[in-house]
């Protein structure tokens, strides 16, 4: 019996030990993880970003540079902030723009920056002016649908012509 729950005991402790490294390896490969040290902090406003989550990627023509670590309403201007964490080796010009993109049609929401051509750079903490706003695929999809009834009844307020009498 003795014998017996000694090897449990390490059997136990080996699979601990090797989901403990499917873990770390797991975190250190899945881009989720913190960024490098001297990171670049930035901030940008924005009217809707639904679906953006934080620790959603930020990207540059596709590439993950970064993450969102934050969001907030300004109690004011009632526009979403978000603060960016990216790679600190970057140099983003002062009129880059930002915009919430989608995956795809069911995917995921990101940042994609668009660097800009000014001779000015992004400090640490500076804010991102140029923004665009998650589209609604639903608000377009209705617009779509009332679009397509509209043209169908005649157009928007009159009725459907009559059909003729036999």
């Amino acid at each position: 019996m003795q014998k017996r729950s000694i090897a449990e005991i390490l059997a136990g402790a080996a699979v601990l030990a090797a989901a403990a490294v499917f873990l770390v390896f797991a975190v250190t490969n899945s881009g989720r993880g913190g960024m490098a040290a001297g990171g670049l902090t930035l901030s940008a406003r924005f009217d809707r970003i639904d679906g953006l989550a934080p620790g959603a990627d930020v990207r540059i023509a596709g590439v993950r540079v970064g993450s969102v670590v934050d969001q907030r309403i300004d109690p004011q201007s009632f526009l979403a902030i978000l603060t960016l964490r990216i790679d600190g080796r970057l140099r983003l010009p002062d009129d880059s723009s930002a915009e919430i993109a989608s995956e795809g049609l069911l995917g995921g929401r990101f940042v994609s920056l668009v660097p800009g051509g000014s001779e000015r750079i992004l400090a640490d903490g500076g804010q991102i002016t140029i923004t665009q706003s998650a589209i609604s695929l639903e608000s377009l999809l209705g617009r779509f649908i009332f679009s397509m009834t509209g043209a169908q009844g005649g157009g928007e307020g009159q009725p459907a012509p009559a059909a003729p009498r036999r």
